[in-house]
């Protein structure tokens, strides 16, 4: 793509997401007050650290305002540009929603029926099987994505077969379970979110797909706009609603510009998070010894004396390295 091509489209999906924040940023002081009325509360687990305790009782399930922006913008402005016909962006949309109705319901059973639980793993599993076969389906068969995975760093691909299915699968779980790990302080799944996003943006338009492009940057910005009422100290919590509709986003547009292995980098600081929690979980039931203070690893830091708005700070830095990496590896691609 010519390089005054990219800049004219960088422009258009800046002034996607700054519709998208705008959208959040007027749904908040209406819909802030209705979830402190109904009691919408955040509770916070005992083993957690003990400075989080002052956040009982924050409004959650702020996720709604999120997804509502992301519907909105890009329905619009899809709308705008005479993308409806796109199969990519009504996938999208699809699968994000549908994580966002099984954070939904999750939350509702936690906060408001107060089981502490929530949605039993089974039946989270079934919601995410359901929409990794339809994506999977779909995208092999409508789309021409194929069963094939690339690899960036080698420019080659291999085809999959049948396992493609199970790599989707994989890939939607471990993402949306990613994000909803690194939702742990004030802004920084928000922030984090709101930089994979734009990234993804770019690699759509770097693809030519410029409606996984609205969509991206409408992600983008919803998470940028949440970002003013859930940056410390918080007003709001995003709850399972937005961290898991945050994590099928990426991974649905993963899958579509079959960008599975780039997602990792991207998502660098989801990935880290992850990774933290099952190398704690490891070592304890191995070796009776933990490797961090707390799992996942921002809790470690916090213990270790840095302020939260210091761990948010770094990661969201760490994450735009991982993205500026990400983008300079496509390039040379």
């Amino acid at each position: 793509m010519e390089l005054l091509t990219y800049i004219s489209s960088t422009t258009v999906l800046i002034s996607i997401v700054t519709l998208a924040a705008m959208i959040v940023l007027c749904l908040g002081p209406f819909f802030l007050p209705i979830l402190r009325r109904l009691k919408f509360g955040q509770s916070i687990r005992e083993e957690g650290p003990k400075s989080h305790y002052a956040k009982s009782g924050t409004p959650t399930m702020g996720g709604i305002m999120i997804l509502t922006s992301v519907t909105i913008c890009t329905l619009f402005c899809n709308w705008y540009f005479f993308y409806w016909s796109s199969m990519e962006l009504w996938m999208a949309l699809f699968v994000t929603l549908g994580h966002g109705i099984i954070g939904f319901i999750d939350d509702f059973i936690k906060v408001v029926l107060k089981r502490n639980l929530g949605l039993k793993a089974k039946q989270k599993l079934l919601g995410q099987i359901i929409m990794a076969a339809a994506l999977a389906y779909i995208a092999e068969n409508y789309m021409g994505r194929g069963t094939d995975l690339w690899i960036p760093f080698l420019n080659q691909e291999i085809h999959l077969g049948a396992l493609y299915y199970i790599l989707i699968f994989l890939v939607l779980v471990g993402t949306t379970n990613a994000v909803n790990l690194t939702d742990g302080l004030d802004g920084l799944a928000a922030g984090t979110a709101t930089i994979a996003a734009f990234t993804y943006a770019l690699v759509c338009i770097y693809f030519e797909q410029e409606a996984l492009a609205v969509f991206c940057s409408a992600v983008a910005g919803a998470a940028l706009g949440f970002l003013k009422f859930n940056i410390h100290p918080a007003k709001v919590f995003m709850g399972d609603t937005g961290s898991l509709a945050l994590g099928g986003a990426l991974a649905a547009v993963a899958v579509m510009t079959k960008t599975e292995i780039l997602l990792i980098l991207i998502g660098g600081v989801f990935v880290l998070e992850a990774l933290s929690v099952i190398i704690q979980v490891t070592s304890f039931k191995t070796r009776g010894k933990r490797v961090f203070l707390m799992s996942p690893i921002h809790h470690h830091f916090e213990l270790s004396g840095w302020s939260e708005v210091k761990v948010v700070s770094v990661f969201w830095f760490v994450g735009l390295l991982f993205s500026i990496l990400a983008i300079l590896l496509l390039i040379q691609g």
